[in-house]
């Protein structure tokens, strides 16, 4: 008995270090493959999307709750796509600010803008589909209200769903505008290192886990088939992603898609959000959890497991801090005492893989963005301090999930939108 709990030790011990290790070196692996494949014969510049026969109308949505501060700069770069046929449809959806007033203004000014407004909160969910419902066109690309897009993002996205019928939708590539705080500075590197070379792998794998909230292109044929976005859902990016691939829908990473957003820059603020992001990845998974056995779904088992696994290793680094506070107090048996929570040579090699996997996304993304690479000194800070909160939210997110009431709207919080 003895020699058996000392194996499932050693095994809990060598998983919580190790998983890291080969997480990152499956993603640097699939996003190598990606950038060749797909990313580098585009060349870097993107103002040279791949031309199109005919150019299909596209409506771009906007839901937007307390937008005020940003709403002008937001639709004034819409308004400047390299596009010919396209619509902006703003979803006012119960602001309390003076966003509604804004819009209508914008919308005597502007002919392609039209306002929808919304008497009470009803949530993103809710405001996206009733835009969707109101468009004119079949490829609806969609905006929070803090962006800033790129002109040339409609066409890198449209290109993907014209030619193959059987895309649902395409993820853009979000960039971080305010960079003044060390908080700020390491999401830049984030969005990149990580978020980019995960969404990079999973392309080459066959599933995304989730488009970004911020910027993705849909067919609306394809949302209307699994009955748009879900009201009850906190996280409306990650499940509709789901629920397209789950019915057998494409969905595609576009790196030349840019968007400009705006992040936390506050301890609080960065808390919420991802407190949001891991509530809602748990309840997505909860969601679909019978459907993913269908060996007709079988592409999503690697999205799945990579899930599971990144939440059972959470709870796990979890329980080696509780043993190493234990510890502290208790005297516990030699198999289970964790004498310091400071990296050793496995921190170290973790360590040096996070620079060269922050090096690899950076040589990739450093033609989205030409002042990337200032920013990577600041990264490494994000073992220490992300890690910790992504963790920890995984652990709080979880009973979340758990325990919220079944049907209860996900209705919109105004976000922190940084300093």
């Amino acid at each position: 008995m003895v020699q058996f709990l000392s194996n499932i030790t050693t095994a809990f011990f060598s998983f919580t270090y190790y998983y890291p290790l080969f997480m990152a070196y499956l993603w640097m692996t699939g996003a190598f493959i990606y950038y060749y494949r797909w990313e580098k014969p585009f060349g870097c510049d993107v103002s040279r999307p791949p031309e199109l026969n005919t150019y299909p109308g596209v409506s771009i949505l906007v839901p937007c709750h307390n937008e005020s501060v940003n709403i002008r700069e937001t639709i004034a770069w819409l308004n400047l796509q390299k596009y010919d046929d396209f619509e902006i449809i703003a979803i006012n959806d119960g602001s309390t600010d003076d966003t509604g007033e804004i819009l209508d203004e914008l919308a005597e000014e502007l002919s392609r803008l039209r306002v929808i407004h919304l008497q009470s909160n009803q949530g993103k969910a809710r405001g996206l589909t009733l835009g969707a419902l109101a468009a004119r066109h079949e490829f609806l690309l969609c905006i929070d209200g803090d962006v800033i897009l790129d002109p040339y993002a409609a066409r890198w996205m449209v290109w993907h769903l014209y030619n193959s019928p059987r895309v649902g939708a395409v993820t853009g590539n979000p960039r971080i505008r305010n960079r003044t705080t060390l908080i700020a500075k390491v999401q830049v590197g984030e969005f990149s290192s990580i978020i980019g070379l995960i969404k990079r792998a999973q392309r080459v794998y066959g599933r995304v886990f989730t488009v970004s909230g911020a910027l993705s292109a849909f067919r609306r044929s394809a949302l209307q088939q699994v009955g748009y976005w879900d009201t009850d859902m906190v996280t409306e990016d990650i499940d509709i992603s789901w629920k397209l691939q789950l019915n057998f829908w494409d969905v595609r990473y576009e790196p030349h898609a840019i968007c400009w957003l705006l992040m936390p820059e506050t301890f609080s603020g960065l808390w919420k959000q991802r407190l949001r992001w891991a509530q809602g990845g748990v309840e997505v998974f909860i969601k679909n959890f019978t459907r993913i056995w269908d060996w007709k779904r079988r592409r999503m088992v690697m999205v799945f497991v990579e899930y599971i696994t990144s939440v059972i290793w959470a709870y796990c680094m979890i329980g080696i801090t509780l043993l190493w506070a234990a510890g502290q107090v208790f005297t516990l048996p030699p198999m289970l005492t964790v004498k310091t929570l400071m990296p050793g040579w496995t921190g170290v090699l973790l360590g040096v893989t996070c620079l060269i996997q922050f090096a690899l996304s950076m040589t990739i993304d450093a033609k989205y963005d030409r002042k990337f690479g200032k920013y990577y000194f600041w990264i490494i800070w994000y073992p220490v301090a992300f890690w910790l909160i992504n963790i920890f939210t995984i652990g709080v997110g979880v009973p979340k999930a758990l325990l919220k009431p079944k049907g209860q709207r996900a209705i919109w919080k105004s976000p922190d939108r940084g300093l």
